[in-house]
């Protein structure tokens, strides 16, 4: 019985190599998070004051997301430029109790260090925009 190609394998890989890497077709894919209100109001902070929230964050979850709220106030950018500056403060407020609340199952505080880290993320993000570089 000789072996054959199993359904995962592609035909591609059953026939020969005709020798040479594939041609390149010149698409380019730009891949988009889709981000959910919560996470769209994260403001894009100051490298230091992140950094500052992320440490807050990681002690005392919820509470660098609590000061995070009031940078919206002062001015603070976020991805939901379509929303009141009123909303997306209270949505940093809630989104500051959520891990609060939950840090008692440890859900919080998990939530709370990604929270601070996706800060820190984007932070950087606005520095290297603003001196003018890429990301990668």
């Amino acid at each position: 019985m000789d072996p054959s190609p199993k359904d995962g394998e592609s035909a591609a890989a059953a026939e020969p190599s005709r020798g040479g890497a594939a041609p390149s077709s010149g698409v380019v894919v730009q891949v988009r998070e889709k981000k959910g209100p919560l996470r769209a109001a994260i403001p894009y902070m100051p490298f230091p004051v992140a950094v500052i929230c992320l440490f807050l964050n990681t002690f005392v979850p919820g509470l660098g997301t609590f000061v995070s709220a009031f940078t919206v106030l002062c001015g603070a950018r976020t991805d939901l430029p379509d929303r009141h500056m009123c909303c997306v403060f209270w949505l940093n407020i809630a989104a500051a109790l959520i891990q609060i609340l939950t840090a008692i199952v440890m859900v919080g505080w998990i939530m709370s260090i990604f929270w601070g880290m996706d800060m820190v993320i984007l932070a950087t993000e606005r520095r290297c925009r603003a001196a003018g570089g890429d990301l990668h």
